[in-house]
């Protein structure tokens, strides 16, 4: 991916200095896997699963924080691939009459307060509609390639134009929509929608990439491959199955490792926002 020397956004608030502690302690890292897997990629809203940390006493703190090169490397990249989408975005509304809010991206370490609740970095990397801002720990990029096998500087990317997604979706309404209809409905329904809303998502992160690479001849050969083997690797199928669990379908969230691939896939051949409608597709 050709990111090196490109502009790099100016909506990053960086609050890894930040030290966010709860009853007295300090936030424990990245957490465990499983509760990664479990929740990594919410967009949407993730103010439920944020709540349930607890309501004890919230103490901020504030100290020098020390990067590492490598850290150091995925905060410029991050903050590049984030002028990305704030390019492809504004080409995109502006070319429907309208005008693209850009979001903010916060880096944190441990644990971050938003409008949504405070977070433990084993979330994984999410997008608050309270606040219409990004969140991530960069370290998560290590369970990235680590733990999950999706190498290279393109899935994370991915990662950010995913999240983005959501962002996109909250300017629209559609955020707003899905929400609504989760109260009316049971669980599975609610999972499906969820689902829809995931792989929408998926497919905004491949408009990015169609934009990014006509325009701007950002992508290289073999990145393409990297960011299906990232959606591979989340899907609720392939994550089931690395929890040592059944496949179940209808407590899909996110959408299976095919339908991932599928859906990105269509955004980045197409980019187009009428052909990521996966609210009409009669099949995901």
């Amino acid at each position: 991916m050709r990111w090196e020397g490109r502009r790099q956004s100016d909506n990053i608030e960086d609050r890894r200095g930040m030290r966010v502690s709860r009853g007295g302690l300090v936030g424990g890292g990245l957490g465990t896997l499983a509760i990664a897997l479990l929740v990594m990629f919410l967009g949407g809203d993730p103010t439920a699963v944020l709540q349930q940390a607890g309501n004890a006493p919230i103490e901020t703190t504030n100290e020098p924080y020390v990067e590492s090169a490598q850290e150091a490397e995925w905060r410029q990249q991050t903050a590049v691939v984030l002028a990305e989408t704030e390019d492809t975005w504004n080409r995109i509304f502006s070319g429907l009459g309208g005008q693209y809010r850009e979001p903010t991206l916060v880096f944190f370490a441990d644990l971050v307060e938003s409008a949504c609740g405070t977070a433990d970095s084993a979330v994984g990397p999410f997008y608050c509609p309270g606040d219409g801002q990004l969140y991530i720990d960069l370290r998560f990029y290590q369970q990235l390639e680590r733990q999950l096998g999706a190498g290279g500087d393109f899935p994370r990317a991915y990662v950010v134009a995913h999240e983005v997604g959501h962002h996109v979706q909250n300017l629209l309404g559609i955020a707003n929509r899905v929400n609504e209809l989760r109260q009316r409905v049971d669980e599975i329904e609610g999972n499906q929608l969820s689902v829809r809303q995931e792989l929408q998502a998926d497919c905004f992160a491949g408009i990015w990439a169609h934009n990014a690479n006509r325009i701007a001849g950002f992508l290289e050969p073999g990145d393409i491959e990297e960011g299906l083997n990232a959606a591979s690797a989340i899907g609720d199928d392939t994550l089931q199955r690395s929890a040592g669990q059944r496949v179940v379908p209808d407590a899909f969230t996110h959408g299976s490792s095919e339908q991932r691939i599928r859906w990105f896939n269509i955004g980045f051949e197409s980019g187009s926002l009428d052909a990521c409608d996966t609210f009409k597709a009669a099949d995901l």
